[in-house]
């Protein structure tokens, strides 16, 4: 049985994520528990920094705003954030992850250990590479629609 899979359309193009339950099985659930409700449908990458990463999940397009969700327990793991990775983000406190997350688009290994990997992108990277770069871009890339792919 193969890993199961989330299919990001962006506005560059689609990606695909492959789950990593055996690491992170309270964000999986949640991640895919917001991409079935359509949650992620229209919100757009507001954070992007050329050789660091992408991040998105905020449904105000601010990076101040979640899901109504209650925040996620983290689950910090040596997974390490190698460019492709897809990682929570969070406030200063540990267990405040709720809908935000972001792609790698470097390796970034000072985050390992801090920073709950969820997945990571198997196609499509070209696509999250093309999203526009700024904090916030001033057109800033969005997702299409994001939902479970075949498992």
């Amino acid at each position: 049985m193969s890993d199961p899979t989330l299919i990001m359309t962006l506005d560059t193009g689609p990606v695909t994520i492959r789950l990593r339950p055996d690491l992170a099985p309270g964000h999986v659930a949640r991640i895919s528990e917001l991409a079935e409700e359509g949650f992620y449908d229209g919100v757009v990458f507001h954070r992007v920094i050329a050789g660091f990463m992408a991040q998105g999940g905020d449904p105000t397009g601010t990076g101040g705003g979640g899901s109504k969700k209650p925040n996620l327990k983290a689950e910090f793991t040596s997974a390490p954030h190698s460019r492709g990775v897809c990682s929570m983000a969070r406030t200063s406190a540990p267990h405040s992850a709720n809908s935000q997350f972001f792609i790698c688009l470097a390796d970034s290994n000072f985050l390992d250990n801090q920073y709950t990997v969820w997945g990571e992108v198997i196609e499509g990277m070209e696509n999250v590479d093309a999203l526009p770069k700024g904090e916030p871009p001033r057109q800033p890339g969005k997702i299409v629609s994001m939902r479970l792919g075949a498992a």
